[in-house]
């Protein structure tokens, strides 16, 4: 008999036990009696046996498999959460099943309610979904973390530090001189979007309150950051500085600029938000949202509460970080 294709009967019969009592072992059950448990491991170990994934799953009613339901799962803000997800469960024994949240929100619950049966526990990213959006689509009994979405109270959720993120870029733009700053913003029905805004218009009003805010919308994506900068300029609004609501938009920004040769950061000043890995490598003044912590935070206090502990229905919040580069430098001394 070749050692591959050793089955749990043959098990069984090497450890003169009933094949319950080979699969008790192997699940390690606290009834069975250790030199029982003992003997069936040593058999297996001699046989080669390894058990079948999908019938161990089956057996304990558990998949270790942990869904993903995120809003777009193109750009690399939601690479660097997927990164930092899949560290995390392959160190803990589980993997990922990815799904993508539409914006719509009967699609978007469509999508969360897919994973049903499917999935030991949920990270669900929903920033455009309302409050009954949200209970409709998570299922009942089973587990459930949030990342920067609506309506997280009295649920276990993580969330960045938005508001704190964006207004330290306010004041670092602000302590240049510059002062006639516009916003290029995510759309106006996302929660991360609606925080950075809101942090926009609290800093200004208090740090440059003699100037009259502007705010563009965008998508989040490279393109509506290019479209809001062509905007400004046909619009003719006066400009030091661009605050885009992230990297991708500021990118579009900063290629609008230099296309008309406006001076970076001579003439404008731009910073973006998220700190992806081309922004780094472009030069872009930014904040530093830990993504890839994020995800793997989210993970951990999943898993915890699917191997025995609580889930703490609370929410935490990302400290973020501004990063100062090539776009808008440093204040001398």
């Amino acid at each position: 008999m070749r050692q591959s294709s050793a089955t749990i009967r043959d098990v069984a019969r090497q450890a003169a036990v009933s094949v319950a009592s080979v699969s008790r072992a192997m699940n390690g059950h606290s009834s069975v009696h250790p030199d029982t448990r003992a003997r069936v491991m040593a058999a297996a170990q001699a046989l080669g046996y390894v058990p079948h994934a999908g019938a161990r799953s089956l057996s304990l009613s558990r998949s270790h498999a942990i869904g993903v339901v995120l809003p777009d799962l193109h750009g690399e803000f939601f690479s660097e959460i997927v990164r930092g997800m899949d560290r995390e469960v392959t160190a803990r024994g589980y993997h990922l099943l990815l799904s993508n949240m539409h914006a719509d929100a009967e699609l978007a619950a469509q999508a969360v309610r897919s994973m049903r049966g499917r999935v030991d526990g949920l990270i669900v990213m929903a920033p455009q979904l309302v409050a009954g959006g949200l209970d409709d689509a998570l299922p009942l009994g089973v587990p459930a973390v949030l990342v920067n979405s609506q309506h997280a109270s009295g649920r276990a959720a993580f969330r960045i530090d938005n508001a704190v993120g964006i207004e330290a870029v306010v004041a670092h733009l602000v302590a240049q001189g510059r002062r006639r700053l516009i916003h290029v913003s995510g759309p106006f029905d996302n929660i991360d979007a609606d925080e950075r805004r809101q942090g926009f218009l609290a800093a200004m009003a208090r740090l440059a309150p003699e100037v009259e805010p502007i705010v563009i919308e965008g998508d989040f994506r490279e393109e509506s950051g290019a479209a809001a900068m062509l905007a400004v300029a046909e619009r003719g609004l006066a400009h030091d500085g661009i605050v885009a609501a992230n990297d991708m938009m500021a990118l579009g920004v900063l290629s609008v600029l230099r296309e008309r040769q406006v001076v970076v950061p001579g003439a404008v000043a731009v910073t973006g938000f998220d700190d992806i890995p081309l922004a780094r490598y472009l030069g872009l003044t930014t904040v530093r949202a830990p993504t890839a912590e994020l995800g793997a935070r989210a993970v951990a206090r999943l898993v915890d509460a699917l191997e025995g502990g609580t889930l703490v229905l609370e929410t935490q919040t990302i400290a973020t970080e501004l990063v100062i580069r090539a776009t808008s430098p440093a204040v001398s001394a």
